[in-house]
């Protein structure tokens, strides 16, 4: 059959001689099987891929391109194919299916091909169209679907990843990314593709679907691709990008939302809390900190993230919320992580930043309002009483209290709130703003966030001033001198607890001496006499007033007398 084949398509040069009177009948054409979209038609001048089957009128086969498995290729109207089936391909569409008859005279006359087709024979070819392309065709581009928002398109020299179906243009597939499970990830522009697709490709927008038809002289042309693209084949490819980016390009920042006041912004060096959404650009989610209920906590621009996200940290207020698109080259790179992130991914992350600080800073105190009169303000060893709301930085309150009372420098408190609290009126009101190293640190506490940066609104309700630390009772002037005459109320030389206690209580009320606040009087007046009472027989005498410093040191910080 091979030698059929060639002779079946070479041009008729003899001239036919009827073998009887009359007009000569053209070739027949029953169109019997035509697809409902046929986008094109076969003309002169074009070339064409089909199948065929060639039998005579009795149906005995002479030629299959079947049998053989590979279809016929050639130029229609140029003399190249015998006359008839020449006329009988044109008008044809692409998965079409038609029998044409072809009289003598347009096919071998009276000469005959061989001895395999007799002269003067009809023959009948039952043909399916499986391309259709001219040398001037172009690569065609449709849209199928396209995202609302497109501000960046394809251009060359960009670095894109696309999923893909290429099919024939009969419709054959012959490859698809989405049977890899994995993008197609290449250069545009720069000779990776075929020259259809490095062309078809560009102007696409990341979300885009599109149709792509590829000519064969702008596709694998000639020899097509091993058993899967024969030659001289359109392909068509439909096509979503996933992604896009340039090996130039830098951070992408789109500011969404800034606090109305911001009196710092992040700078190399701070720690930060922020919440973040992580997508790809064609907006499918690989992480977010909101499923994990905590934010993600760092250091800015000292390595700790990936590149770009040091770099889109920076400049940041307290509550700010932005978007920063990164290119792979300042993320993951060509290698991916693991299965979240695929090798050259451009990643989006929507940043609600919660708080920050340095290491540095110290507490910042606001005073929101103050009496005009302030005789006293509140110091160490003071007892107070204050109202206060502690919440985090983003507003989320945290605990609070009508009135809380506190013996200033006792351990109570953090160190940050402590601080905060000093140099008080009563009455006055102001906000302080405790860095979690003066708060409760990387550990948190119940209810408080690992690194938490601390707002506490507080208002000094009440003042007692205090004692130093290590006593129960302070002269606020000079004692008396000589002591024990003053104390011995009824001079009898003798004091005994309840005059004790008499005694220390008229200089309380008289504003000389002063008992550590927030304790039982009665309690540490009664250790005060204990203290005295060196031979415990319930009562001091003149003696026992005089300290033993060199008999026991110790016990020389409670001889508050």
């Amino acid at each position: 059959m091979e030698s059929i084949f060639a002779l079946i398509f070479l041009c008729v040069t003899g001239t036919h001689v009827s073998s009887s009177p009359g007009p000569l009948e053209d070739v027949v054409i029953d169109r019997y099987d035509i697809p409902r979209v046929c986008p094109r038609e076969v003309q002169t001048g074009d070339f064409v891929r089909y199948h065929y089957n060639g039998t005579f009128t009795d149906g005995k086969k002479f030629d299959s391109s079947h049998e053989r498995g590979a279809p016929f290729s050639g130029q229609v109207g140029l003399g190249r194919l015998i006359t008839g089936l020449d006329r009988g391909v044109q008008g044809m569409c692409v998965n079409e299916r038609r029998k044409v008859t072809v009289p003598p005279h347009l096919a071998y006359g009276s000469i005959g091909a061989g001895d395999v087709i007799p002269a003067d024979t009809v023959l009948v070819f039952d043909v399916v169209l499986l391309d259709i392309w001219n040398t001037e065709d172009k690569v065609q581009t449709r849209t199928l679907s396209k995202p609302e928002s497109c501000k960046r398109l394809v251009e060359a020299t960009d670095f894109i990843r696309y999923h893909y179906n290429g099919t024939l243009l009969n419709g054959v597939p012959f490859d698809s990314s989405h049977s890899r499970n994995g993008t197609y990830d290449t250069y545009v522009g720069m000779g990776y593709l075929i020259k259809g697709m490095d062309e078809g490709l560009i102007g696409m927008c990341v979300g885009e679907t599109r149709t792509i038809i590829i000519p064969p002289f702008l596709a694998y042309e000639e020899k097509g691709y091993g058993t899967v693209i024969p030659s001289q084949a359109t392909l068509v490819f439909e096509v979503f990008m996933i992604d896009l980016f340039n090996p130039k390009d830098d951070i992408a920042v789109v500011v969404k939302e800034v606090p109305k006041t911001c009196t710092r912004k992040t700078v190399v060096g701070d720690y930060i809390r922020y919440h973040y959404n992580g997508t790809f650009q064609d907006g499918s989610g690989f992480d977010t900190s909101y499923q994990r209920n905590s934010t993600y906590n760092t250091y800015i621009g000292m390595g700790y993230v990936i590149q770009g996200m040091d770099k889109a940290l920076q400049g940041l207020c307290i509550g700010e919320k932005r978007r920063v698109i990164l290119p792979p080259h300042m993320a993951y790179g060509e290698k991916g992580t693991g299965d979240l992130i695929p090798g050259s991914a451009v990643l989006v992350f929507d940043i609600h930043v919660i708080d920050f600080h340095n290491p540095k800073d110290l507490i910042e105190i606001k005073v929101t309002s103050k009496p005009k009169k302030c005789n006293l303000t509140s110091e160490v060893d003071d007892l107070i009483q204050y109202r206060y709301n502690c919440s985090l930085m983003d507003g989320t309150l945290l605990y609070s209290s009508k009135t809380y009372q506190l013996l200033m420098l006792s351990n109570k408190v953090i160190e940050g709130l402590d601080e905060g609290l000093r140099g008080m009126c009563v009455g006055e009101k102001r906000v302080v703003i405790v860095p979690p190293h003066l708060g409760h640190g990387e550990n948190g506490a119940k209810g408080v966030p690992s690194s938490a940066v601390l707002h506490f609104e507080l208002e000094l309700l009440d003042l007692q001033k205090g004692v130093p630390d290590g006593y129960m009772f302070v002269w606020l002037g000079d004692s008396p001198d000589p002591l024990f005459p003053a104390m011995d109320l009824n001079k009898d030389l003798s004091v005994p607890l309840e005059e004790f206690t008499a005694f220390i209580n008229l200089q309380v009320a008289e504003g000389t001496g002063r008992l550590r606040p927030g304790m039982d009087a009665d309690g540490i007046i009664k250790d005060m006499f204990n203290n005295q009472d060196r031979n415990s027989d319930g009562k001091i005498v003149a003696e026992e007033l005089k300290l033993k410093v060199e008999e026991d040191s110790d016990k020389a910080r409670h001889e508050e007398l």
